[in-house]
């Protein structure tokens, strides 16, 4: 009945979303037709974020969106997976009539039971049915020589301000073996990234010991992985070990992302982050010392209850002090079922968004400042693609990690392949990104 149904698919959210929703749509590739275009799918499937307010709110404007297209004739389903059903569904299931199939984010492989059952004119409440995804195989959404590894899922660091433990659960490690066998299935790759909600605590689970460097090891063994980047390690078991191994190992890009979330003892001390401002200085200065030339990417809280002005000017201070290469701020997000929802002193939104802007404007002056150095200079980058309205090419140096760093754009008079890495010579730079043109065609 489904296999000659047009399925197509929304993913919404975090990285870690994309890699589910990459195994979903194998899935629906072995057992239905694959479109890319909504408007003569058949069924859609939204793969949803419930981090924050702002996410759930994306992903009801979009099953609106999407159920707003059932007279063209073609709509006739609506899934909606991941983590808003995982945490919502009884909230959702009698109100929200738009959605014909609920899952959760370990029920992908019930999605054509949960369909057939549709089809017999019922509405479907399958989350949590399940206890482990065993789909095996990925269509990347990603370009072609790079991809996301999703190492483990959940989380068991409290954080205060934090629903991922309430929809993920427990931190579950994906088995060394298993990983590999993933990624030897995706071919000649120039990047892995490695992400979790929290990679340096990789392994413990299963094996009662952090196994972040084996992994890592394991993974510089294959002749079809070029380079690593690490995603979401959080400074708190931030060892001399992977340190090490950053430094010595040459297919480990020397990138790291670093989510410290704030800089006041007495705010990470509210949120329940186990670093202190000391510590994390410690580690940003160790790296920098033992690795040569890393960039160091960190994201920040802005107005979390009880931030004082001085604790405000304090996070300031502290950022223009660490200078790093990229930055990421966000106003804090109230959420139901978290212990900081209840905390006092909760800051007006204006305010919070004031914060954020004026963080912005710190680290637009660092980054300028960083990336003014490299005018004049010959880097490698990697081709990602083309930016038509800027009429040029674009990819990444190793300092730029996928969609929420930088860019480099680069003109070239012959012809280039995405994939294929370039000597770019760099002419000039804004707050972000860097300008330029390919000196000549280097392999590394």
């Amino acid at each position: 009945m489904l296999k000659n149904k047009k399925i197509g698919l929304i993913s919404l959210g975090c990285d870690k979303n994309r890699v589910d929703s990459e195994r979903a749509l194998a899935l629906i590739s072995d057992k239905a037709i694959l479109t890319n275009d909504i408007n003569e799918a058949n069924v859609v499937v939204i793969n949803t974020c419930a981090f924050l307010e702002s996410a759930r709110k994306e992903a009801i404007e979009t099953v609106f969106e999407v159920d707003a297209l059932r007279g063209n004739g073609n709509l006739e389903k609506i899934v909606l997976t991941g983590c808003l059903p995982q945490k919502f569904v009884n909230d959702m299931f009698d109100e929200f009539l738009e959605v014909d199939v609920f899952l959760g984010f370990l029920d992908y492989d019930l999605l054509f039971d949960a369909l057939e059952l549709s089809y017999q004119n019922k509405r479907v409440n399958f989350v949590g049915k399940n206890n482990k995804v065993t789909i095996n195989n990925r269509i990347l959404t990603t370009p072609c020589h790079y991809s996301y590894l999703k190492i483990a899922d959940g989380c068991n660091n409290k954080c205060t301000y934090c629903l991922i433990p309430k929809i993920r659960g427990r931190y579950v490690s994906t088995p060394i073996e298993e990983l590999i066998s993933e990624v030897k299935s995706l071919g000649e790759m120039d990047e892995i990234i490695l992400v979790a909600q929290d990679v340096t605590r990789y392994g413990e689970d299963l094996y009662g010991e952090r196994k972040l460097v084996s992994l890592i090891k394991e993974l510089s063994k294959l002749d079809t992985v070029h380079g690593i980047r690490l995603l979401y390690c959080y400074p708190d078991v931030f060892d001399d070990e992977l340190i090490e191994e950053i430094a010595s190992n040459d297919k480990v890009i020397k990138y790291v992302d670093i989510p410290l979330q704030h800089s006041e003892n007495a705010v990470l001390k509210r949120m329940n982050r186990r670093g202190t401002r000391e510590s994390y200085l410690n580690l940003i200065e160790k790296l920098k010392n033992k690795v040569n030339g890393i960039a160091i990417r960190t994201t920040f809280i802005a107005g979390f209850p009880g931030e004082s002005e001085e604790d405000f000017f304090g996070l300031i201070d502290f950022i223009k002090t660490a200078k790093f290469s990229n930055v990421g701020f966000f106003a804090y997000s109230r959420e139901e079922d978290t212990p900081a929802y209840k905390l006092p002193n909760q800051i007006d939104e204006e305010v919070k968004l004031e914060r954020v802007e004026r963080l912005y404007e710190v680290q637009r002056e660092i980054s300028a400042s960083i990336l003014k150095n490299y005018v004049g200079k010959t880097i490698s980058v990697i081709c990602d693609g083309i930016d038509y309205e800027k009429q040029s090419f674009y990819g990444r140096a190793y300092f730029q990690a996928p969609e929420v760093d930088g860019k480099v754009y680069f003109t070239y008079d012959g012809t280039i392949s995405q994939g294929e890495r370039y000597s770019v010579l760099i002419d000039r730079v804004d707050d972000y990104d860097l300008y330029g043109r390919v000196a000549d065609e280097f392999t590394e």
